[in-house]
């Protein structure tokens, strides 16, 4: 695993505006009242604020322990600002990421698009003191979904087929979505397609969700393991493009935390991390109601990985 990286002053220049960002979060951030520190030998692990992420930080941390590492779990931390502006603090080592997401977050102007082409570059792109270890077969895409009303009412299947819609197009997302290459505007760009932001800050949960069966927005990006979309009979538009990069799951760590038992455990989680697997997860999380820790700990069991 290689561990040559390259710093880049626009990831670096993000990560400096999330830490001040930090320093003025509420005590709803898991990190704003927390005054202990850990000892060298912890892995602290972190995660965003959606139950997935949660729930990933929360089988990592299990792994680790279970093979004798000691943790400590810090979620919900925020966006993506602000959790890795926690690793490159020290106040997490580890987050559970997501390939093409992350690579554009430290080089915009990458160009890569398959799974593979997109690790490989985003082993080049994480700044000295990070790396990335495996990525897991299972993604997580953004993906654009519609109602099957609109869809059987616009003959619209696909991202192509929006260019053909007479009506003011909304796109209910979080608010980066307004400068993700394929967010806003990149359908301008690939498809043609001027649309409108509406930003509802819960990744594709239930107020986007909501706001798209009231046909408040037209389009909603929703994450592609999310079970309301099966649920609620929604649409996943097709993306000929590839407008949207891949974005397996992968660990994000500090290499100062990266031994080999460390990276080894991990790599062992990450090979049996599936699409379907977190299909499942995520169907325990918003159907079953079931907490990240109790997932976590049900698909270790499961799965015997140790």
């Amino acid at each position: 695993m290689a561990r040559t990286r390259r710093g880049l002053i626009g990831a670096l220049g993000a990560l400096a505006l999330g830490a001040l960002a930090l320093t003025g979060c509420s005590s709803g951030n898991p990190l704003a009242d927390d005054t202990s520190t850990a000892s060298s030998d912890t892995v602290v692990v972190g995660s965003a604020n959606f139950p997935e992420s949660e729930i990933l930080a929360y089988i990592y941390a299990d792994a680790l322990s279970d093979n004798g590492i000691k943790t400590d779990v810090k979620p919900n931390i925020g966006e993506r600002d602000r959790y890795i502006a926690a690793l490159k603090n020290g106040e997490i080592d580890l987050v559970p990421e997501y390939t093409g997401n992350l690579l554009q977050f430290f080089d915009s102007k990458a160009t890569a698009q398959s799974s593979d082409e997109v690790y490989s570059a985003l082993q080049k792109a994480t700044p000295t003191g990070f790396e990335v270890l495996d990525q897991s077969p299972g993604q997580d895409a953004d993906s654009y979904n519609v109602t099957k009303q609109f869809s059987q009412k616009y003959k619209v299947t696909s991202l192509a087929d929006l260019k053909k819609v007479s009506v003011p197009l909304k796109v209910g997302a979080n608010s980066e979505f307004a400068t993700r290459p394929y967010g806003i505007p990149g359908l301008k760009k690939v498809y043609g397609v001027t649309a409108t932001l509406v930003p509802i800050a819960d990744s594709g949960g239930p107020n986007t969700l909501s706001a798209l069966l009231k046909n408040q927005v037209q389009l909603a990006d929703i994450y592609s393991t999310t079970p309301s979309i099966k649920q609620n009979h929604l649409v996943t538009l097709a993306d000929p493009e590839h407008m949207i990069l891949a974005q397996n799951v992968v660990p994000l760590i500090s290499s100062a935390k990266a031994s080999d038992k460390v990276a080894s455990v991990l790599n062992t989680v990450s090979k049996a991390v599936t699409t379907d697997e977190l299909i499942e997860m995520n169907t325990k999380s918003s159907v079953d109601k079931e907490s990240a820790q109790q997932i976590a700990k049900e698909w270790l069991a499961e799965k015997k990985l140790f």
